[in-house]
């Protein structure tokens, strides 16, 4: 089957390439185990499998990437932007005094975000159909930049100048989710399936943002308490 889309690759139409690339995997696994008499395949046999499907997998993505997200593809600049713009921002804005807390935070976003997205692309919830390279995470320029760097600039804002965390994220949240995710939606940058839409995005975001934020409080509480 995988070979079949490879070799038709230039002829399907985008969006149904991009509905193909997502739902390969899944449809590939399917078909080892109806061939193997519904699970009776040896160990060593799965992984055979398994590491066989997942070299045809590479191959397709790449032939995804060269032919519609490389570098001379508008949207692989869009996705280089988004990746560095939130970057060179916080490189001039974070208060360098409380660098390693804010950071941490943003990190802690960042990891969280990366886990559940994956788990949303391996189950084809969610798919961003356009990235940097084949080789890194497809949303490492919204899980390892706008994402990390938005939420933390507002926690830094709030815990300097003592405002609401709270209202400020859930209003980022609402930012995030509903227009940025769907200016995304609209140029093609990511694909919704299996009735996810924006308003989980927007319920992820908060929750994301509550356990960042706890976290980081109670390490700086333990700090605090460890240094009198």
């Amino acid at each position: 089957m995988v070979r079949f889309f490879a070799l038709r690759f230039q002829i399907i139409p985008k969006r149904e390439m991009t509905v193909i690339f997502g739902c390969m995997f899944s449809h590939e696994m399917w078909n080892i185990r109806e061939r193997s008499g519904g699970g009776n395949m040896k160990y060593s046999q799965y992984w055979d499998k398994i590491y066989e499907t997942n070299n045809k997998l590479d191959h397709l993505v790449s032939s995804y990437w060269k032919s519609y997200s490389s570098f001379d593809s508008w949207q692989f600049w869009v996705v280089a932007f988004l990746l560095i713009a939130p970057l060179i921002l916080l490189y001039f804005t974070i208060d360098r005094k409380r660098i390693v807390e804010i950071l941490f935070f943003g990190y802690t976003v960042h990891i969280l975000w990366a886990y559940i997205d994956n788990a949303l692309e391996n189950n084809n919830f969610l798919h961003h159909t356009y990235f940097l390279f084949p080789m890194i995470p497809f949303s490492f320029d919204i899980t390892g930049s706008v994402l990390p760097v938005g939420f933390l600039l507002v926690y830094q804002h709030c815990t300097n100048k003592n405002k609401n965390f709270y209202l400020y994220m859930v209003l980022l949240s609402l930012l995030f989710g509903f227009i940025f995710a769907s200016i995304e939606k609209l140029i093609g940058l990511v694909m919704f399936s299996k009735g996810m839409n924006q308003f989980h995005l927007v319920l992820l975001d908060v929750v994301i943002a509550l356990v960042s934020y706890w976290f980081t409080r109670l390490l700086v509480k333990v700090q605090k308490r460890s240094s009198e």
